[in-house]
């Protein structure tokens, strides 16, 4: 049975603050790549879980929330993996951008991949 979720933080390349809510079983790191005033793209990585491995098997669901109070962001993911076989969960939000004139398209990537369970 997957244990209930966890709290972390992080900053992205603007330096906009994040809470993560995740499952410590499931989620090994969030990733969020923006455009940049250049025109060229970055990838954060936003948060990585501290745990290098689940303690035990992740549950039937998987879900994480992200959000940034700065940014009126606020997001939850939730869905059904019962053979545990989801690796990763593309998310793209549209934020409005910094001069307000237009939609910025923010994409967050969601990983699992931890090794399995200690014996």
């Amino acid at each position: 049975m997957a244990r209930h979720n966890r709290e972390g933080h992080g900053a992205d390349q603007r330096g906009f603050e994040y809470a993560v809510n995740y499952q410590p079983d499931w989620l090994k790191q969030v990733k969020v790549t923006r455009q940049l005033e250049t025109g060229r793209q970055s990838t954060k990585t936003l948060f990585r879980n501290p745990q290098e491995r689940p303690t035990t098997e992740p549950g039937d669901r998987v879900r994480t929330r992200i959000l940034s109070g700065g940014q009126q962001l606020d997001f939850e993911v939730c869905l059904s993996d019962p053979r545990s076989a989801v690796r990763r969960i593309r998310i793209s939000y549209a934020l409005p951008s910094p001069d307000g004139a237009r939609e910025e398209e923010v994409e967050f990537t969601l990983e699992s991949e931890l090794p399995p369970p200690s014996e």
